[in-house]
């Protein structure tokens, strides 16, 4: 995609000087515990979600520093000078409407106040307790009552601290929760970027630079996610990992689950259906449990019942000196199982073919902001479409969504924040590092997903350099050792005779818009294009194809016969070129397709670009284009077609 460029200051405001940049990269981080469970309510434990109005000041010192020289974390923000409110979870650029904020780049300011129950403090032994960050974007380090707690590098997944002796060694009962975030990126960050110095003083005021980044969406910033505070008991649960498998109507649930903080006294495990029957049971740290005729996960459409979920309780009890403790968590199971040939990508033994969307965290005033109402509208939309699954393009989603997609039955390719590693120096082993510890976090977090059916770990990276063959064969090894359950692949955008990660991959993702960035405006070179396209990758790999991207921008309300660039005829011309060769390759190797995009979204200012991209089939507020309608009726013709597959689905119940 073209190069993309924010505007990091104004007239006399300076860049970062080196102390910043260097607090981006500082050795022993905490990489966080072993185990990243979500926070539950359980008998034994407690959440208290901080969503709302937070404190909030950018640091507009020449240098983005004055935070750190006057130790803005050692007393109230609001003492340190000007702050506003801003809400939490969002992102901070659209909120006011100064430009500057807009196109910010450094260190802001976050502050919480939050008075905690007396029963988190009291108790012999306490309770530990937590604070957790769904994901603030990009790097972050926090304080609870001036005392550094975390640091994190990474914007899109979470990440805690046991703050336990903090809050439980003060008298006061009052959490004075302060994060200093920043949002630059350089060569080395995930997603890359770089600072790009504009010295020419009779074009550009003094220590004037931009934000130059190699992908198509807007760099948003802030809290994107929820905070919350979580208790578990001084002994507590903290992991679990769970594999399934199924045949001869006997799934098979294998576990395994850690305890910190002492020495379980005793574990068991019982898993219930739908309806609460306890189905099986188990205890120990490590076994099996069986399930007689199991209730299958499948995704939405594949099955009358899509989405089923177990749930796995698992309860312990330690000895803490004199005390006796208890620690309950349920965790939300599928049982299915995902198998990879040469041609069909298999989901509980049945052909499954990827008829869904990419999208994007992404929208009006919010940016990456979490927000329920457009989680459920985008859903529905789903659903309406016909789409049985999406790629988290281009970084993982939060963890409210995979909630849904394991609930309704969407499959998801789930997608590290690898997006635009075109740079020689990102394929280094600097940036080699801090990709592994990100898939590291990303398989911990949704490991036990039945949704996520194959991970991504980049995106459109420039994989035809020559050290790409290290750097992918060395990342796609290490996700498959920490996760041998499930395919792994990157999407790619380079000729199939160049590309040097794809020999690792177990399933080709081929991103291409004939007649758009290439030959735009001509529609009639698709069929020859596109087939040359599959035909070529598959003599080459012998694996199954998902063309993971195609799409054309259009502006809604725009309108010509014949159709021309931007038009929604234009659009949905484009889509029936590349279906018609999709409905002939999807009966030999091709096993799904993936519009670009679900939604319009923003982007940073550019020539080619019209507040954003546009490449939606729905507005950026969810209204349909046109596209919507070819690409609904299309998703549901090929469910149709699929519905002769046991038990059978009535074109009743296809349409809601």
């Amino acid at each position: 995609m073209a190069l993309a460029a924010s505007r990091g200051a104004g007239a006399g405001l300076c860049p970062m000087p080196v102390l910043p940049l260097l607090l981006l990269f500082l050795p022993g981080l905490a990489a966080g515990p072993a185990g990243m469970l979500q926070p539950r309510d359980t008998p034994s434990r407690e959440r208290k979600e901080l969503s709302g109005l937070w404190s909030f000041r950018a640091d507009l010192s020449p240098g983005r520093d004055a935070g750190f020289a006057q130790r803005w974390y050692r007393r109230p923000l609001r003492q340190t000078g000007p702050v506003i409110d801003m809400p939490v979870p969002a992102s901070f650029n659209d909120i006011t409407q100064d430009p500057s904020l807009e196109n910010y780049i450094g260190w802001v300011w976050y502050e919480k106040e939050v008075l905690l129950p007396l029963r988190w403090l009291q108790g012999d032994p306490a309770p530990r307790v937590v604070l957790r960050f769904g994901s603030a974007h990009y790097y972050s380090i926090v304080w609870v009552n001036g005392v550094q707690v975390v640091e994190h590098e990474g914007g899109h997944l979470p990440f805690e601290a046991d703050i336990s002796s903090v809050v439980q060694g003060s008298p006061d009962p009052l959490c004075r929760i302060t994060v200093a975030l920043n949002n630059t990126l350089t060569p080395h960050t995930l997603p890359p970027g770089s600072i790009q110095y504009m010295a020419d003083k009779s074009r550009y005021p003094k220590n004037y630079f931009v934000q130059d980044t190699k992908f198509d969406f807007f760099n948003y910033a802030g809290i994107h996610r929820p905070v919350v505070l979580y208790t578990t008991p001084a002994a507590y649960i903290d992991d679990i990992t769970v594999t399934t498998t199924s045949s001869d109507s006997v799934g098979r649930v294998q576990y395994q689950v850690s305890v910190l903080g002492s020495t379980a006294n005793s574990l068991s495990l019982s898993l219930r259906d739908q309806e609460g029957k306890v189905v099986a049971t188990g205890d120990g740290p490590v076994g099996e449990l069986k399930v007689l005729n199991p209730n299958l996960w499948w995704p939405y459409l594949m099955h009358e019942n899509p989405g089923y979920l177990y749930s796995l309780e698992v309860k312990m009890q330690a000895q803490v000196g004199e005390v006796l403790l208890e620690d309950v968590y349920t965790l939300p199971l599928g049982i299915r199982t995902v198998h990879v040939t040469s041609t069909q990508f298999l989901i509980n033994g049945r052909p499954f073919y990827f008829h869904g969307v990419n999208k994007h965290e992404d929208a009006d005033i919010r940016g990456k902001g979490l927000d329920w109402p457009l989680i459920v509208k985008d859903f529905n939309l789903l659903r309406w479409l016909g789409a049985n699954s999406f790629r988290t393009s281009h970084y993982p989603y939060a963890e409210e969504i995979m909630d849904l997609c394991d609930a309704y039955g969407i499959a998801v390719i789930d997608e590290s924040p690898g997006v635009g590693i075109k740079l020689p120096e990102s394929f280094g082993n600097r940036s080699l590092q801090h990709h592994l510890a990100v898939m590291e976090e990303l398989v911990r977090r949704d490991k036990n997903r039945p949704s996520v059916v194959m991970w991504s770990v980049a995106n459109e990276p420039a994989s035809e350099l020559a050290p790409a063959a290290h750097y992918f064969k060395t990342v796609i090894a290490h996700t498959k050792a920490l996760d041998p359950s499930r395919p792994v692949t990157f999407v790619t955008d380079v000729n199939y005779a160049l590309d040097r990660g794809a020999p690792y991959v177990d399933v080709i993702c081929v991103n291409s818009y004939f007649s758009w960035y290439h030959d735009p405006g001509h529609l009639e070179v698709i069929p020859l294009q596109l087939t040359a396209q599959f035909d070529n990758w598959y003599k080459t790999y012998q694996k199954p194809i998902i063309q993971s991207e195609y799409g054309a921008d259009s502006v809604p309300g725009l309108h010509s016969d014949p159709p021309m660039m931007f038009t929604e005829e234009y659009q949905q011309a484009m889509l029936r070129e590349y279906h018609s060769v999709l409905d002939k390759k999807r009966k030999e190797f091709v096993i799904g397709e993936l519009i670009w995009n679900f939604a319009d979204f923003m982007t940073n200012q550019g020539t080619t670009r019209v507040l954003g991209n546009k490449k939606g089939i729905f507005t950026r507020q969810r209204q349909p284009k046109a596209a919507a309608f070819v690409l609904r009726d299309r998703y549901w013709k090929i469910a149709n077609e699929s519905s002769c597959l046991p038990p059978v689905i009535t074109s009743h119940s296809f349409y809601p």
